[in-house]
């Protein structure tokens, strides 16, 4: 039977546009079906913009610091519009990137909702386009609470398009999109209230540096309410009333929902193609990609693996060398470098300390606790924090875990070496670099 595409993706995001134009370059003839923007939640509404507010929340801190360093007489005054604004100019362009990416490389884009009507159909606006094989890249959307009031807030998607800031925010959740939001939110002068119902925010990362984050998120101003479920919020004249399941109540001008992700796969029609998915809506998969139907594949959010950019990517690409370029391989989801954009910054990668116990390692712990010397001169407190989990009994580093400035671009290249099964004495036989914060990972003893 001949097909309209040898490759339809759906969802136009990081993973389904690399693997679009791998295949194509393979010789497939491509298309891609996109219902909102080109650039999935990465680009539009996820890590990019965030980071964009993540540097100019920093601002403010940077402000208050310049006058001991000589800058006198500077003063600030923060435009919340002024910086929404440049944020959306810089995702439409790179919204435009994208597109122009996938013309170049001959993908037809076709705008609209996919639902698939068996296994190599779908349909589009009511056009009918058939494939030898689908790739499912739809990513993920904020989960929304069901609880009354729950509609006069507002989730991670619609924090970038605020009309503006308010005076005090509650933000519910403890993960890590709602940690970052109170660290921006804060650094633009807003009187934060995080949120969460467990005992430490951000849950599965390493115990330590969780609890020095939210130490310095107190020592911020920010309130970290833990042990704490909203019930409902209810509109009070200017501002809003948020009820606890405690009975405990909180006064605020609004409230963020960031209480967790969920694949977008409702009204796919996957049902009707056959594709399994797990209890959270998951597609799932092999170590190839491929669902329970042979002619469809899924990547990135929408499957039950790492919820990461680069793992779509790299999972987008591995489906397109395998499927199209006769060259197959996989992706490696062990040791792979992760960070929280707070403030300060935690980053990550390999093993903590406690999945290393738990995995019936002996650890050897290394750390380094400092204040950073951009801090002396100012005066402030805050702390940074470096550590090493090593196997005691092979020397093999397990784990690298920072706290503190510029922790993502230090463990991102620390996840080389864990990578490669660098050992205790190879990070002591490097030489430091003088004064670096980084230098501390080579200098633990």
């Amino acid at each position: 039977m001949a097909h309209d595409y040898d490759l339809f993706v759906i969802g136009a995001g990081s993973g389904g546009v690399r693997a679009s134009r791998i295949a194509s370059s393979h010789g497939a003839k491509v298309g891609i079906a996109e219902e909102y923007r080109v650039g999935g939640t990465c680009v539009i509404r996820g890590c990019v913009p965030k980071k964009l507010l993540v540097f100019g929340s920093h601002f403010r801190e940077e402000l208050e610091d310049a006058a001991s360093y000589g800058w006198l007489g500077i003063e600030g005054k923060f435009d919340w519009p002024t910086l929404r604004d440049n944020v959306q100019k810089e995702v439409t362009r790179l919204n435009g990137a994208y597109i122009s990416t996938l013309e170049k490389n001959h993908v037809g884009i076709v705008p609209g909702r996919a639902v698939f009507l068996d296994a190599h159909t779908i349909e589009i606006a009511g056009r009918r386009i058939t494939a030898k094989h689908f790739l499912v890249a739809t990513g993920g959307h904020p989960i929304l609470p069901k609880f009354p009031g729950a509609e006069l807030g507002f989730d991670s998607n619609e924090a970038f398009l605020l009309e503006k800031l308010p005076r005090r925010l509650v933000i519910s959740g403890g993960g890590y999109i709602a940690t970052e939001f109170a660290g921006i939110f804060a650094g633009l002068g807003v009187e934060v209230t995080q949120l969460y119902r467990g005992h430490l925010i951000l849950k599965g990362w390493d115990a330590e540096l969780r609890e020095k984050l939210q130490a310095a998120y107190l020592a911020r101003g920010i309130r970290v309410k833990l042990g704490a479920e909203v019930a409902a919020v209810e509109r009070a004249g200017s501002h809003l009333t948020v009820t606890l399941k405690d009975g405990a109540t909180l006064e605020t001008d609004g409230v963020m929902h960031a209480i967790g992700r969920q694949p977008n796969t409702a009204g796919l029609g996957l049902e009707r193609a056959g594709v399994a998915v797990d209890q959270w809506g998951a597609v799932t998969v092999d170590r190839m990609s491929k669902s329970s139907v042979d002619p469809i594949y899924a990547i990135g959010d929408v499957t039950n693996r790492l919820q990461l950019t680069p793992i779509a990517i790299r999972e987008g690409h591995a489906f397109a060398d395998s499927v199209f370029g006769n060259a197959p391989w996989s992706v490696d989801h062990t040791n792979v470098p992760t960070a929280v954009f707070s403030q300060p910054a935690l980053a990550s990668v390999g093993m903590t300390e406690e999945a290393a116990r738990a995995s019936g390692f002996t650890v050897a712990i290394f750390r380094s606790d400092f204040r950073a010397m951009k801090n002396t001169i100012p005066g402030r407190q805050e702390r940074t924090t470096c550590k090493l989990v090593v196997d005691g009994k092979t020397d093999k580093v397990l784990g690298a875990h920072m706290l503190g400035p510029d922790a993502p671009e230090i463990i991102q290249a620390l996840a080389i070496a864990v990578k490669m099964g660098a050992t205790k004495r190879d990070f002591d036989q490097t030489v430091a670099l003088h004064p670096s914060v980084a230098e501390e990972f080579v200098l633990m003893r």
